[in-house]
């Protein structure tokens, strides 16, 4: 399984951008769906999580600015950002946790997008 995030970039205090994370392979079911972010300098943080029943969850800094959400028929994860701020500046990666099926065995996959670059600046 392979994942490929894309829509990040350069915007101005108060912008919005839409990253997507396209997942490829064999894959037989998603359990759970992460956007993480890595700031310079600073640890990675936990921004939106999915799980296949539905349960949403946010960091409390992105809470009510950002939007996760999934289209289980293309195998791809989104996360809508709004009044995005400087302090929103990372790197963000999805991270998506499932079952694969090949030549008739499931097998567990846990896999990371290569990341997705968001500066926030005027």
């Amino acid at each position: 399984v392979q994942l490929q995030a894309s829509g990040g970039g350069l915007v101005q205090p108060g912008g919005s951008l839409r990253l997507s994370c396209a997942a490829s392979g064999n894959i037989f079911s998603i359990a759970h769906s992460y956007w993480y972010r890595e700031p310079p300098g600073k640890e990675r943080e936990r921004v939106a999580g999915m799980t296949n029943n539905g349960a949403i969850n946010y960091a409390a800094s992105v809470k009510g600015r950002f939007t996760v959400s999934r289209d289980s028929a293309e195998n791809a994860l989104y996360l809508q950002m709004t009044n995005l701020k400087p302090e929103d500046t990372a790197v963000y990666k999805c991270n998506v946790i499932g079952i694969t099926y090949e030549n008739r065995k499931y097998r567990d996959f846990d896999v990371w997008g290569q990341g997705t670059q968001v500066t926030v600046s005027s």
